[in-house]
């Protein structure tokens, strides 16, 4: 599983033209099923972003997590994240799990997020997408826990 994590003031997603997911403040979340992805993998990863400590407290440190924050978040399926890159000058997309596996594995991983009472709005799966945002620092990070 392969995520890229941005604070963000805001962010939006459109297909075809109509806004199908939006949040304030909060995390921009374009997520990477791989094909060796577990249902362990996805809940691992849901709880360490439920978890991690990007937004400043009151001494203006990284120190509170979403859930203290009270932010939202936008999860976008993204599995050009997965990418194989080690050949030639075009990707391989070996890694990245077929839709019959990566739309359930994606689904459940929102869910996880969603228990911990976190707002959560999503893209379209499979869809050609228009992500927009306003970065917060900008603040990004990759996580891949395994």
């Amino acid at each position: 599983m392969q995520i890229v994590l941005q604070r963000v003031k805001s962010a939006y997603v459109r297909v075809d033209g109509q806004v199908v997911g939006s949040i304030e403040a909060g995390y921009l979340l374009l997520v990477g099923i791989e094909n060796t992805d577990t249902p362990q993998i996805i809940e691992k990863n849901a709880r360490k972003i439920a978890n991690f400590r990007v937004f400043e407290d009151n001494q203006g440190k990284m120190n509170l997590d979403i859930i203290q924050t009270g932010g939202a978040i936008l999860s976008v399926s993204q599995f050009t994240l997965c990418a194989n890159m080690d050949k030639g000058n075009r990707p391989g997309f070996d890694q990245a799990a077929l839709p019959d596996k990566a739309i359930p594995l994606f689904d459940l991983f929102n869910e996880h997020l969603k228990s911990f009472g976190i707002k959560i709005e999503t893209g379209t799966f499979g869809a050609h997408m228009e992500v927009s945002l306003v970065n917060d620092g900008p603040v990004t990070f990759m996580i891949n826990h395994k």
